[in-house]
């Protein structure tokens, strides 16, 4: 991919199966790597790899580690905002979601990527650089039963083009994106779905398959590169056609 090697990426939620192609993906593209994760032990050490503990809802967390990773790398050229929460065991429609799961979901998925832009501006704003937020089609479509999730993320699009058109008007050299998957199935919405219901999802899909995380971290690669110079407060939709139904 053009423009990534030995450049210095920072991609929360590095744990998760998204966060490891990712880093996985951007590593063998030439970046370095800097993972973050509340839970950072279970991130294989590698070279080029810097796996630090980091809660996104907090302010002083994202100060440690962007101060991490400058002092590792000594610069940050790319943020890539994939940490998310979604909670599936608890009733999440309109009529049932409590304000509680409501500002959990929300502390993580919007505050959370609000930090990550900031932390980036402020790094990058001098010399240029890429965010890249992950969203998800429920921004894009009525999510009945995820209420708090698809409101969510449809903030997180709607962030991630003010903060692209924020830096165009300041004349930062950011470029800021949201990618919106479908369905990539997890270990979490397996155990919250029966065999015959995962079936059924998976045949409801146009292309009549789940996603693989290592697709969407095609998808993050491209748009961290020079490739993607002239993409700004764009939406990458990777769903295998659900959105276009």
């Amino acid at each position: 991919m053009k423009g990534l090697t030995d450049k210095v990426a920072l991609v929360t939620g590095g744990a998760g199966a998204f966060g490891r192609a990712i880093t996985a993906r951007l590593r063998a593209e030439g970046a370095r790597v800097v993972a973050t994760d509340l839970n950072a032990s279970d991130i294989e050490p590698a070279e080029g790899l810097l796996a630090l503990e980091h809660d996104v809802t907090d302010q002083l967390s994202w100060e440690r580690a962007i101060d991490a990773a400058l002092d590792a790398f000594g610069t940050i050229d790319a943020v890539v905002n994939n940490a998310g929460f979604a909670n599936l065991p608890e009733p999440q429609d309109p009529e049932s979601v409590t304000l509680r799961h409501w500002r959990a979901v929300h502390s993580v998925n919007v505050e959370g990527v609000l930090l990550g832009c900031q932390a980036a501006m402020r790094v990058m704003k001098k010399r240029g650089g890429v965010i890249v937020n992950i969203s998800s089609i429920s921004a894009l479509q009525p999510s009945p039963k995820m209420a708090a999730y698809g409101a969510s993320k449809a903030a997180v699009r709607h962030l991630t083009t003010t903060v692209a058109a924020y830096c165009t008007q300041r004349g930062f050299k950011i470029r800021c994106n949201s990618i919106h998957p479908g369905w990539f199935p997890s270990a979490m919405t397996r155990s919250a779905r029966t065999p015959d219901e995962l079936a059924a999802q998976e045949r409801a899909i146009p292309m009549s398959r789940f996603g693989l995380p290592e697709e969407l971290a095609a998808v993050v690669a491209f748009l961290c590169s020079e490739e993607a110079s002239y993409i700004t407060g764009a939406k990458l939709v990777v769903d295998g056609g659900i959105a276009m139904q």
